[in-house]
């Protein structure tokens, strides 16, 4: 007795089919309150980026503003330090990256790379060797000293002297206006 196969669909294939994609669709419906309170709150992303108004700062002062929950430094330089700054050369600096992440990972360490504008340098006030927080105007380039192992910066956050391996880093911000800046 031979069998004969048709190559017809039934109606048997029909409802497995429907049955399969309604159950299909039905897990996507169930599943997306799952995933989608899996996003970051209103409150999380409001901390994503922070306005600050830095007209208060005064030549030679700095400001510490909270981001991400990292102290992030501000600070007004004077023209002597400006020209300091500028005038290092990179065959100086022991770390030889700009750090800067606003600008590509290999840009280098310049003082032009570090700020935006030179009378404004805005870093993340964490020492790059054991994330202690520098004192400002200290050290022998009157930058920032770490005193719990005698990091020393200049007044563009680069590494000078001390154990830290990396210049500090520069967070991803933009002036809004003349005495605006939004980081993050």
């Amino acid at each position: 007795m031979a069998t004969t196969t048709t190559d017809e669909p039934t109606r048997r294939d029909f409802i497995y089919i429907a049955s399969g994609s309604v159950a299909a669709i039905g897990a996507a419906f169930a599943a997306w309150p799952l995933i989608d309170q899996m996003n970051p709150s209103s409150s999380v992303l409001a901390l994503s980026s922070v306005d600050v108004d830095i007209s208060a700062i005064q030549e030679g002062q700095q400001a510490v503003f909270m981001w991400r929950s990292k102290p992030v430094f501000v600070r007004r330089r004077t023209k002597k330090e400006i020209a300091e700054s500028v005038d290092t050369p990179l065959s100086d600096l022991p770390d030889k990256l700009a750090r800067n992440l606003n600008l590509p990972e290999d840009a280098p360490a310049t003082d032009k790379n570090r700020v935006e504008k030179p009378e404004w340098l805005v870093i993340i006030g964490i020492c790059t060797h054991l994330g202690c927080i520098p004192l400002d105007k200290l050290g022998d380039w009157g930058g920032y000293l770490c005193p719990c192992h005698g990091s020393q910066y200049d007044t563009a956050g680069r590494i000078r002297r001390g154990p830290a391996p990396e210049n500090m880093a520069v967070p991803p911000y933009a002036f809004t206006g003349p005495t605006k800046i939004k980081i993050g």
